[in-house]
């Protein structure tokens, strides 16, 4: 029995696969490799280079590898992007995700779980969401990871598949072992941009939004390590294994950090005072996203490890320096 790890050559997906082979599970991953790189599969899993979006091809896949149960990570991330670019949002994420839930179940896989993100409830003011808060996304990257929920939640209804949502908020950090992190060039995560300007790679980076009605004016996101989100899913996927119903959880640590203050940690940390201007605001930015939490340790029994910032960022800015050793 193996499982399929979608996007497993990315920066969230390649955690996933540490985990599972740490597990000693037999994994397969599927990328197209247009924005992951071959070398941040672990070598104890298997690269299949495709789109998760070619029926026949993953179907192939899930009966040559009696896959059983999906991770699916592929797909487009960028907010700003997805305003201006919606058809590519709705193909790579909407569209794939159709097709490969199809696969799944034509193949019999019994388990999925997928990831979801903050977006999907748009605009909320300065509270910290809970799962049930109105979904109201603003941009079309939001509304096409939500359409994918949606489709989940039919299909499970319709088929023997359980599945799991795991909607992330602002993911960050590395392997605490040095093994992965965000390895995209020009990635717009703020503390990978901070993390790089620091070290020299950007001559300066901005703040976009200065006005938004937070206690210093920029944006405030909920940041999670990305080795706490991934323990979420291997704890979502034993749920799943032992009879336990599908699930939509927040993976947060329920509060938020501002631009300012990420920038702030990053220039501690670094003892670098780098350059930072102020821009206007981008499409699609809610002024405030965080969440309580609460449901995913109750229902998971999750723990958090890592939930501190500067130790994010530390992990984030050792990863940077490993890249610039690496890419030499």
């Amino acid at each position: 029995m193996t499982v399929l790890v979608t996007g497993g050559a990315g920066y969230i997906g390649s955690h996933m696969v540490l985990r599972l082979a740490d597990a000693g599970e037999k994994v397969v991953v599927l990328d197209n490799l247009v924005t992951g790189f071959d070398w941040a599969v672990d070598h104890r899993a298997q690269l299949v280079e495709g789109n998760a979006g070619d029926m026949d091809f993953v179907g192939e896949v899930i009966a040559k590898h009696d896959v059983k149960e999906i991770v699916h990570f592929a797909g487009s991330i960028v907010v700003p992007e997805s305003v201006e670019n919606p058809l590519k949002y709705y193909a790579n994420n909407t569209a794939t995700s159709r097709n490969l839930i199809e696969a799944a179940v034509k193949g019999g896989v019994k388990h999925f779980i997928f990831s979801s993100t903050a977006a999907v409830y748009g605009m909320t003011g300065l509270a910290p969401v809970v799962e049930d808060t109105p979904l109201q996304p603003m941009s079309p990257y939001g509304r096409s990871k939500l359409m994918t929920e949606w489709m989940l939640a039919d299909v499970a209804a319709a088929h023997p598949v359980t599945y799991g949502v795991l909607r992330y908020f602002n993911v960050a950090g590395a392997d605490p072992a040095g093994r992965s992190g965000q390895s995209t060039p020009m990635a717009t995560h703020l503390i990978k941009v901070a993390c790089q300007t620091a070290l020299g790679q950007r001559e300066k980076m901005s703040i976009f939004g200065t006005d938004y009605e937070t206690p210093d004016g920029t944006c405030v996101r909920d940041y999670i390590h990305v080795t706490d989100l991934i323990e979420a899913h291997a704890l979502l996927l034993e749920h799943l294994r032992k009879g336990g119903a599908s699930q939509t959880l927040n993976c947060a640590y329920g509060r938020g950090y501002s631009v300012r203050e990420v920038i702030d940690t990053v220039k501690a940390v670094s003892g670098v005072d780098f350059a930072v201007e102020e821009g206007p605001r981008r499409a699609g930015d809610p002024a405030s996203i965080t969440a309580t939490g609460e449901k995913v340790r109750k229902v998971l029994d999750w723990e958090p490890k890592h939930d501190d910032l500067t130790g994010i960022v530390r992990t984030a800015l050792d990863w940077e320096k490993h890249l610039m050793r690496r890419n030499r």
